[in-house]
């Protein structure tokens, strides 16, 4: 993109509104990885409103009460708003679903919209169908206070078309050059799960292929990553399925994670319910052959026997025996992951997905 200096116009003024590194998950990692690149940009000044800002003093010890943090710290992130909102041309709001649409994105569209600003609502939820079906006002409220809704894949194009509403896609973005690429000639029976531990990533059911797995590779690894209100509950089965090696190593701060999927020779990834994880993106950068299930929208990211292998939702049996295959094949799984690193170059790059957010920007704020 040019310069907008040098033709006369001053840069569009950008504001990223999401969760900050606190809480550690896709959004927030988004959302840093695309405020960083921006900052780079000749076109675009941005700055970032996490909606969880840290308070100080004594409204820092009430963060630490449930319920009322969720008010004090909502008070001060809607005073914030008011306040960003006067300076800033476009405010783009990263968003999930149920509760936190409501908490986070939601005032900041409306917000937006009450002082005349250009609003992009950057829906990242798996779970958008049930959302918009079944919360009343989602679907009035996007199409009021939103002025472009942006989603990270095809399939919650659909998903929001099914709705009546026009979403763009353009997708996450994976910083290639900072996660180690190993290209994996013979694999060792060590396998990865990055997903927080919570029903619908359905990682019990890693657990049972692993299970399946460990029966003909005795010596065989699972490094599981993530937490959540599941974890007990997993490590309880993980003992009654008598399974040796498998580590729960809990939540890794994104820096970190890079360590894990050198030290794995394959990702294993079960949910029920999913939209564009960026686990599975990473793991393609990565070198790591991928097996996962083909819940909503993975298999706009994975072609089932051209960048991974797909098998049906809760079928542990089925991700046994993927596994075991490329365990067996590793020329297949060589071919697979040679794809895979191909496709994340090519489309989940900073560069390519650059120019996509500020020919947004720039078209929003009538530069083009």
């Amino acid at each position: 993109m040019p310069d907008l200096r040098s033709t006369g116009h001053d840069p569009v003024r950008v504001c990223v509104i999401g969760p900050s590194l606190d809480i550690i998950g896709g959004q927030s990692v988004q959302a840093q990885l695309l405020v960083d690149g921006l900052r780079q940009s000749n076109c675009v000044v941005v700055s970032f409103l996490p909606v969880n800002p840290r308070l100080p003093g004594v409204l820092r010890a009430l963060q630490r009460v449930k319920y009322v943090r969720t008010v004090v710290t909502s008070i001060v992130y809607v005073w914030s708003l008011v306040r960003i909102a006067r300076s800033h041309e476009v405010l783009h709001a990263f968003s999930a679903s149920y509760w936190s649409y409501l908490l986070a994105p939601l005032p900041a569209i409306f917000i937006g919209r009450l002082f005349g600003r250009k609003t992009v609502l950057n829906y990242h939820s798996g779970e958008a169908g049930d959302h918009l079906a079944n919360w009343k006002g989602a679907v009035p409220s996007m199409r009021r206070f939103a002025t472009r809704i942006v989603v990270p894949s095809g399939y919650l194009v659909r998903v929001f078309a099914d709705f009546g509403l026009t979403a763009d896609a353009i997708a996450n973005v994976v910083p290639v050059a900072h996660l180690p690429y190993r290209r994996r000639t013979s694999l060792r029976p060590h396998f990865l799960s990055n997903r927080n531990l919570e029903s619908l990533y359905n990682v019990s059911c890693i657990l049972k292929a692993f299970a399946a797995i460990q029966a003909s590779y005795p010596d065989a690894q699972l490094t599981i990553a993530g937490d959540g209100h599941q974890r007990a509950e997993l490590e309880t089965l993980a003992r009654s399925l008598s399974l040796r090696n498998v580590h729960f190593v809990g939540r890794i701060k994104p820096d970190a994670m890079g360590a894990l999927y050198d030290a794995a020779d394959m990702f294993l990834n079960s949910p029920n319910i999913d939209n564009m994880p960026l686990s599975i993106i990473e793991a393609f950068a990565c070198g790591l052959p991928v097996v996962s299930t083909n819940a909503g929208g993975i298999p706009y990211v994975v072609t089932h026997n051209e960048t991974g292998l797909l098998v049906a939702c809760d079928d542990h049996e089925a991700m046994a025996v993927s596994a075991i295959q490329l365990l067996q094949e590793p020329t297949t799984a060589l071919r697979l992951a040679d794809a895979a690193r191909a496709e994340c170059e090519a489309r989940y790059t900073w560069p390519h997905v650059q120019r996509e957010w500020e020919q947004l920007y720039l078209s929003l704020a009538g530069r083009c």
